[in-house]
């Protein structure tokens, strides 16, 4: 019996990113039939290569914190990111829903000094997020309000953030003490300022420097459908605006070179 020709199909394989659902069509669904998603959040599944930083300086690091790569926390990222390419800023950016990161192994719950830098966690795409952060100037955060805090994706990646301020409690040299940071908050209702708080602990824990003015939040409000929150964004001007002042401010606050200024003078104090 002759063998028969094996037709290969020209259709693409595509991953939901927020649940990982699997869908097999030359275009992606309109609507994930798993979590509802929409089609901006899935992406071709292909083998996917561990996070790797090449070395190159940049000034600022933008991360979408947000559960979806392609919706309302989105739009204050590209603002962000349009800011920075008019002012002539280098930025990378970053959609934590993209990236394999890990919960944190909380080393430290061990042994003070079991916590280190580099991570013992190797294993993920987080340690080249954390030699970015030791190069950057300036990190903006943008998140989503869930249940009156920050996504869980968020929380995962702040929580990997300490073997970077154990080094304090380790009487070793601060990394990034003096570097600036902004934080940008979008939501359905309740929570912007908790949720920026939260962040905020995180960083100025590690000793970086609040932009003046650095905080930008909008929420939409329990009385509409959430589903009405992307075009009420969308079209809203005082988000827009806020959010250029922020990255503005926290360029202008990174061009003052705080962090060589401050560098071997402050006091670390920490919890």
């Amino acid at each position: 019996m002759a063998k028969k020709d094996v037709v290969k199909s020209t259709q693409h394989i595509w991953k939901c990113s927020v649940c990982g659902y699997v869908h097999t069509g030359d275009i992606p669904p309109q609507e994930c039939p798993q979590c509802s998603s929409s089609s901006k959040e899935f992406l071709p599944d292909s083998k996917k290569e561990k996070l790797m930083y090449d070395g190159k300086k940049f000034d600022v690091l933008l991360i979408n914190g947000s559960s979806h790569r392609g919706h309302n926390t989105d739009l204050m990222v590209n603002i962000a990111e349009d800011v920075l390419g008019k002012l002539g800023i280098s930025f990378r950016r970053f959609n934590l829903n993209e990236l394999e990161i890990r919960h944190c192994w909380c080393c430290y719950s061990m042994e003070d000094a079991a916590c280190t830098y580099p991570c013992r966690n190797q294993l993920d795409d987080m340690p080249a997020l954390h030699e970015m952060m030791v190069d950057a100037k300036a990190v903006i955060i943008a998140s989503p309000i869930n249940w009156n805090n920050m996504s869980a994706r968020l929380k995962d990646f702040l929580d990997r953030l300490t073997c970077i301020q154990n080094r304090i409690l380790m009487d070793e040299e601060s990394l990034v003490s003096g570097k600036v940071f902004g934080v940008l908050i979008n939501g359905h209702e309740d929570g912007a300022v908790k949720t920026a708080m939260d962040i905020f602990l995180y960083f100025q824990q590690m000793g970086y420097v609040f932009a003046p003015f650095g905080l930008a939040y909008r929420t939409h409000g329990a009385q509409y459908n959430a589903g009405e929150d992307n075009d009420f964004f969308r079209a809203n001007r005082m988000l827009r605006e806020s959010v250029e002042g922020v990255v503005k401010n926290v360029v202008a606050t990174m061009n003052l070179g705080i962090e060589e200024k401050i560098r071997g003078k402050l006091s670390p104090v920490c919890q």
